[in-house]
């Protein structure tokens, strides 16, 4: 249970995807000519049924594992409601027609996991691979699907811009985790364009220190031959509603999660584990270090 991989197994940096992206490891911006995906109609034809199904399925079996008495049922040594999480979550990555592969091994029990923020999907690859709380921007509560299953899942939100919001989000994140309870944070603050890894907001990472855990980078990675396909992030003004179309009817894809090694975390060093964790992040990515 306890393997670990930092290495050079995971994706690098590729020039793939549609037009107007940025590529390349630096960044350099580059306009690649997008042919037809004549392919495109037929993925939506086989997937928005299976969407439409999973909702008519998964809805009322959600309505009833959310609940106290669900709550005490177990199965496999994993409670009810967490199993039906998973396995929700891990089946709408598969629907987008994404391949989902696990790299080395969540820690148990309370702790921080931080991540690359590429997708909306990523709440959705991790949750399918490990139960936890996350932090995520108060508009994914109004996302359709998502956005529900979010909230029951115990989904913090936090208003973004508001310093108030983020004192009480904290707080909120500490006292889940003293429960015992695992959470999953995004410390870029917003999805990134995929090619390179914003700055971790180190405030966030006060949280375990003051509840005393330890925190676990996690690699996200979305493309084939280890290489992350710059067409899943969201494109330059792209809302939700577009990108989840888009992606519906986009090609078959892995989804890679990769669990990393922990990282110490001390009371006066905020900033040098959230480094770290970022520098632990871009090396399984094959991205430059920070």
């Amino acid at each position: 249970m306890a393997i670990f991989q930092t290495g050079q197994s995971a994706c690098c940096i590729a020039a793939r995807g549609a037009a107007g992206y940025h590529r390349g490891v630096n960044s350099t911006a580059q306009t690649v000519p997008s042919a037809r995906d004549w392919r495109r109609p037929l993925r939506y034809l086989w997937r928005a049924p299976l969407l439409l199904l999973h909702a008519i399925i998964a809805f009322p079996l959600a309505l009833a594992v959310f609940n106290p008495l669900a709550r005490r049922c177990s199965i496999g040594g994993e409670r009810l409601d967490y199993r039906m999480t998973r396995w929700w979550s891990g089946r709408i990555v598969r629907i987008f027609g994404f391949r989902i592969r696990r790299i080395g091994e969540p820690l148990p029990g309370a702790v921080l996991f931080v991540a690359n923020h590429v997708s909306w999907l990523d709440i959705e690859l991790m949750h399918g691979a490990r139960i936890m709380s996350f932090v995520a921007k108060a508009e994914i509560a109004r996302w359709p699907l998502i956005g529900w299953l979010a909230t029951r899942a115990g989904t913090i939100y936090h208003q973004r811009g508001s310093a108030h919001s983020l004192g009480a989000v904290m707080e909120r994140v500490v006292a889940r985790l003293r429960e015992g309870m695992a959470v999953g944070v995004f410390p870029e603050g917003g999805t990134g364009p995929g090619d390179r890894i914003k700055t971790f907001h180190a405030r966030i990472f006060q949280v375990a220190v003051d509840a005393g855990v330890t925190v676990q980078p996690v690699a996200l990675c979305y493309g084939d031959g280890e290489r992350m396909d710059l067409r899943v992030p969201f494109a330059p003004k792209e809302n939700f509603l577009s990108n989840f179309l888009r992606l519906l009817g986009g090609p078959s894809l892995a989804a890679s999660v990769h669990f990393l090694e922990p990282v110490a975390c001390s009371e006066d060093g905020r900033r040098q584990t959230a480094e770290a964790a970022r520098e632990r992040i871009a090396q399984a990515l094959g991205l430059p270090a920070p």
